[in-house]
C-alpha cells in the first residue's frame, strides 16, 4: 500500500524589485502539490489575466498530482499603482480531511521609483548644492540628509572628505504622506567643528537601483568660523643700516571670516598701518622701536606678535674740545672731551699726530675723555678723536677736526728720540767721529743752549779742539729744537756722559747722553779698570803686611826666650833695675808707630831731615836690619818723650 505525503512548499516567493514596465517573476514551488494554486496581493485574491498575471508553468492549472508543482506567477509590465505591494502564494488542501492547505509568507514586490535628488539640511534650513555649512569652531554641526519619493527608499551614506563617517543613528524610512507607495529616507550626522576641518567637503550619497549611475550625491563645504592667529614674516636677520636698507614686514592672519590687521608702534597712540604689510623704505633711526601686529574678526582677536627693530647708523662726532686750541703750562694737567653718536654705541680713541716716518699717529687714550695728568712737550701737537662701531661686521669710523695742544714753560730735554726710542747712549768705534743729539722743547724759545762734560762747557755754535756744537735747528715738532755735539777722532778718554743744558725765561733743564768708544779694551770702562786695579793693589799690600807680621812674631819670640835664660833671681838689685827698665820701656810708641812713614813724625820738635831719614839707615822697615835698630829707635823715642 502506497502512502501519500502531505503537500508542502519547496520554494516560497521572495522580496523582488522591478523597474516600471518590466516583468517580475514571483517564484512559488510546492512538493506533492494536490490542491489548487492561487495568489493574494495586500490580502486580496488576484485573478489570472492574460498579459498581466500569468502562471509561469502551463501545467499549473488542473494538475492534481504533480511532483514539484510550480505555482510561480508572472507579473507583466509592472506598475506601481497595481503591482507594488505584499504578495502571498496559496495552495488549497488536498481534500477537506487532510487540512494541508498552504499560505506563504507575504513578500514585497517593489516597483521601483527613482527618488528625488537628496538634499542637506542644517539646523532645519535647506543647504543648496554648492553652499556651505557654517558653524563656529568648537561647536557641533548637525546635518541631515533627506531622500524623498523613492521606492524602495534610497540608502544613504556619509563622507567627510574621502573618509566615510557614521550617522548618529540608522537612517529612518517612512512613506510619503501624499504618496504612500513611495518613501522618504533620512539620515543625520554630527560633526565636531574645529579649525582643521574648515573647508572640508561633507557629502551625502543616495544609493538606488533606479538611478542611472546607481547613486546620486549632494555636497557642502564646512565653513568653520574661528578667531584669527597671526604670524610675522620679513623680520630682519641682519643689521639694518640707516639710509641704506629697506624693510617689509608682513602680518599674515589665519582667520575665518577674514580678519582686519592693525600695526602699532610702542610708545605711540596712532596706528602705524592697517595693511597686512608694513613697509619702511629706507629705514631711518626714527623707525627704530617695538612694532606689534594684531588681527581681529567677528569670532575674536588674535594674540599680539611683536618685532624689535634696531636701526644701526655710523658714528658721527657731535663735539670735540673744549676748544680747538688749548694752552697748558708744562707739568700741569689737561683734558679733552669727545662726544659722538652712533648705533651700536661707538668706541673712542684719541690719537696724536706725529711726524715720525711710518707712524703718523700715536695712541693717547681709549675713552671719550682724554686726561693728561702731567703735560710735557711730548704731548704738544694736534689731536684727533676717532669714534668707531661695526655694522654687519664692517668698521665705520668718524674722525673729529684736529684739536691743538700748546705747551708753555721751562725747557725740557726729551728723554726719547724723535722715533720714540730712549736716547741715553751713543756708540762709536775708536777714531770715528761721534755725533750726540738731543731734542729740547721750550716755549718761549731757549736763550741758552750748551753742552757740558768734565770741566768743559761749549755753547751752541762754538767749538774747541775736536769738539764742536751746532747751532740749534728747528725740529719737526712745534717749539722743539735739535741740539747736536760733534766729537772728531773719538778716543777712550772721550767715553763719558755729556750733558745738554738748556735755559729760557721760565727755567732750565739738564739731561745727559753717554758716549761709548769701542776699542781694544773698550769692553772694560775706565772707571771699572781703575777699580779693579785698586782692588788688586790692596790685596797685594795686605799680603806683604801679613808676611812682615809673621817675620816679626818669629823674631820677637826668639828674643824673649834668650832674655828669659839670662835672668838671675838671686840678684835683687839687677831685678829692680830690670823692672825699672821694663817700666820705662812701656812708654815707647806702639809698634804701628814705629813702622809708619817719616811723615808720622812731623809733629815732633826734632829736625825733620833727621827724623825722616833715620829709620832707613840700616834698611827698610820690617827687614832684619830694621829689627836690629829697634833699641836705638826705642831710646830715641824715650829721649823724645
Amino acid at each position: 500500500m502506497m502512502t501519500i505525503g502531505l503537500q508542502r512548499f519547496a520554494e516560497q516567493p521572495k522580496y523582488t524589485e522591478v523597474n516600471p514596465g518590466q516583468d517580475a517573476l514571483l517564484v512559488c514551488k510546492v512538493i506533492d502539490k494536490r490542491g489548487v494554486c492561487s495568489w493574494q496581493k495586500d490580502n486580496k485574491p488576484v485573478g489570472i489575466y492574460p498579459k498581466k498575471y500569468e502562471w509561469a508553468s502551463q501545467y499549473g492549472i488542473g494538475q492534481t498530482a504533480h511532483v514539484g508543482g510550480d505555482c510561480s506567477l508572472w507579473v507583466r509590465a509592472a506598475q506601481l499603482e497595481f503591482d507594488d505591494g505584499l504578495w502571498e502564494c496559496q495552495v488549497t488542501a488536498s481534500d477537506f480531511t487532510t487540512q494541508d492547505a498552504l499560505t506563504s509568507q507575504p513578500v514585497r514586490l517593489v516597483v521601483r521609483v527613482p527618488p528625488q535628488r537628496p538634499r542637506l539640511e542644517h539646523e532645519g534650513v535647506h543647504v543648496p548644492p554648492g553652499h556651505n555649512v557654517t558653524v563656529d569652531s568648537g561647536a557641533v554641526a548637525t546635518v541631515k540628509c533627506v531622500s524623498h519619493y523613492g521606492n524602495p527608499p534610497a540608502q544613504l551614506k556619509w563622507y567627510l572628505g574621502e573618509q566615510e563617517i557614521s550617522p548618529i543613528h540608522p537612517q529612518t524610512n517612512s512613506t510619503e504622506p501624499d504618496n504612500p507607495r513611495t518613501w522618504s529616507a533620512a539620515s543625520v550626522v554630527q560633526i565636531p567643528a574645529n579649525k582643521e576641518r574648515h573647508g572640508t567637503v561633507l557629502k551625502c550619497l543616495a544609493l538606488h537601483e533606479s538611478y542611472s549611475a546607481r547613486s546620486v550625491a549632494v555636497e557642502a563645504r564646512l565653513d568653520v568660523k574661528y578667531a584669527p592667529t597671526v604670524r610675522m614674516l620679513g623680520a630682519p636677520q641682519i643689521d639694518l643700516e640707516e639710509g641704506k636698507d629697506s624693510l617689509i614686514l608682513r602680518c599674515v592672519a589665519d582667520a575665518n571670516p577674514p580678519a582686519s590687521i592693525v600695526w602699532r608702534r610702542a610708545g605711540r597712540s596712532e596706528i602705524a598701518s592697517l595693511q597686512e604689510s608694513l613697509q619702511l623704505r629706507p629705514v631711518g633711526r626714527r623707525d627704530a622701536g617695538l612694532y606689534t601686529c594684531q588681527a581681529q574678526n567677528s569670532v575674536g582677536t588674535s594674540d599680539t606678535m611683536s618685532v624689535q627693530l634696531d636701526v644701526k647708523y655710523a658714528p658721527k662726532i657731535l663735539s670735540a674740545g673744549p676748544d680747538r686750541l688749548t694752552t697748558a703750562p708744562l707739568f700741569s694737567p689737561a683734558a679733552f672731551e669727545c662726544v659722538a653718536e652712533g648705533n651700536p654705541t661707538p668706541t673712542y680713541k684719541w690719537v696724536q699726530r706725529i711726524s715720525t716716518q711710518g707712524k703718523p699717529f700715536l695712541d693717547r687714550g681709549r675713552e671719550s675723555r682724554l686726561v693728561i695728568d702731567n703735560v710735557t712737550y711730548d704731548y704738544q701737537g694736534e689731536y684727533e678723536c676717532r669714534a668707531t662701531n661695526f655694522i654687519n661686521g664692517q668698521e665705520r669710523t668718524a674722525t673729529s677736526d684736529p684739536i691743538a695742544l700748546q705747551v708753555v714753560g721751562a725747557p725740557q730735554v726729551l728723554r726719547t728720540t724723535s722715533g720714540g726710542v730712549a736716547g741715553h747712549s751713543v756708540s762709536v768705534k775708536k777714531g770715528d767721529s761721534a755725533t750726540l743729539s738731543l731734542i729740547v722743547c721750550a716755549d718761549p724759545r731757549p736763550r741758552h743752549v750748551a753742552w757740558e762734560w768734565g770741566s768743559l762747557r761749549l755753547e751752541a755754535g762754538s767749538g774747541i779742539g775736536r769738539y764742536r756744537v751746532d747751532d740749534v735747528t728747528q725740529d719737526s715738532r712745534e717749539d722743539c729744537y735739535l741740539a747736536t755735539l760733534h766729537i772728531d777722532d773719538a778716543d777712550l778718554q772721550d767715553q763719558r756722559p755729556y750733558y745738554l743744558v738748556v735755559e729760557n725765561e721760565r727755567g732750565t733743564d739738564r739731561h745727559a747722553i753717554s758716549l761709548r768708544v769701542e776699542g781694544m779694551f773698550s769692553v772694560v770702562e775706565p772707571l771699572e779698570l781703575s777699580y779693579l786695579l785698586g782692588i788688586a793693589g790692596g790685596c797685594l799690600a795686605a799680603f806683604l803686611i801679613l808676611i812682615c807680621l809673621c817675620i816679626y812674631a818669629v823674631r820677637a819670640r826668639k828674643c824673649c826666650f834668650r832674655n828669659r835664660n839670662n835672668y838671675k833671681t838671686s840678684e835683687k838689685d839687677s831685678e829692680k833695675a830690670d823692672l825699672k827698665s821694663r817700666s820705662d820701656s812701656t812708654s815707647v810708641p806702639p809698634l804701628d808707630s814705629i813702622y809708619t812713614t817719616p811723615t808720622g813724625f812731623h809733629h815732633h820738635h826734632h829736625h825733620p831731615h833727621h827724623a825722616a831719614h833715620h829709620p832707613h839707615q840700616n834698611g827698610t822697615p820690617g827687614s832684619p836690619e830694621a829689627m836690629k835698630t829697634m833699641p836705638v829707635l826705642r831710646t830715641f823715642g824715650n829721649h823724645v818723650a
